[in-house]
């Protein structure tokens, strides 16, 4: 490893910025028709809340809905492997639904300064989720889900499997792979595909 800085991704193109991917915005899964498959939080307002989940459609028990919750690796397995999963049921008004906004311009308006504690601040009455953010200007990215945004087609479903590295060509990358492989990966050992990717082009969701 030299001491030489890293290539500047941007640079050549000072005027020009990548077009973010839709944001993910979380709305009650009263207001969903279809939950099946369904990215999901869990929680209780001022408690906290559980993400990495995914949804099954709604059950209806006396007067009360729920929704069968599974973690997203047993959600992946059931669904490549064909079995069945134990999928507790969560009341419906503790269940949020990651549901996909409006595309934005490049610039998605002022981030605060990293480490600027107040512009961190959220309520605890609902979920919060952030606007995507350019991977490189993430303090780090293996294990994310992140977004592929090239022209303006969005590839999701992605995990990044490296930390930002040089490429053999000099480019500045992360390697990616599906998320489906990605999981795979937890329970059966088997490594997974990856596809390197120049960073410029990734945002983590």
């Amino acid at each position: 490893m030299t001491g030489d800085p890293l290539p500047d991704p941007f640079a050549g193109q000072p005027d020009w910025a990548p077009r973010p991917p839709r944001p993910v915005l979380l709305t009650p899964s009263g207001e969903q028709f279809d939950l099946r498959g369904r990215r999901v939080l869990v929680g209780l307002p001022g408690l906290g809340w559980r993400a990495d989940l995914r949804s099954d459609e709604r059950v209806v028990q006396g007067s009360r809905t729920y929704v069968p919750v599974i973690p997203e690796q047993e959600w992946y397995r059931a669904e490549a492997e064909q079995i069945e999963v134990f999928a507790p049921l969560v009341p419906a008004d503790r269940v949020w639904v990651e549901t996909l906004g409006e595309a934005a311009g490049p610039d998605l308006g002022v981030r605060m300064p990293a480490g600027d504690v107040l512009s961190r601040l959220v309520s605890l009455d609902r979920p919060a989720h952030r606007p995507p953010l350019p991977v490189v200007e993430a303090d780090s990215v293996a294990g994310r889900r992140v977004v592929h945004v090239a022209d303006t087609v969005e590839r999701r479903d992605l995990r990044a499997v490296t930390e930002v590295y040089t490429s053999t060509d000099g480019d500045i990358c992360v390697r990616v792979t599906p998320e489906l492989d990605w999981y795979r990966w937890g329970w059966s050992g088997q490594p997974p595909t990856t596809l390197e990717i120049p960073v410029h082009l990734l945002w983590i969701e």
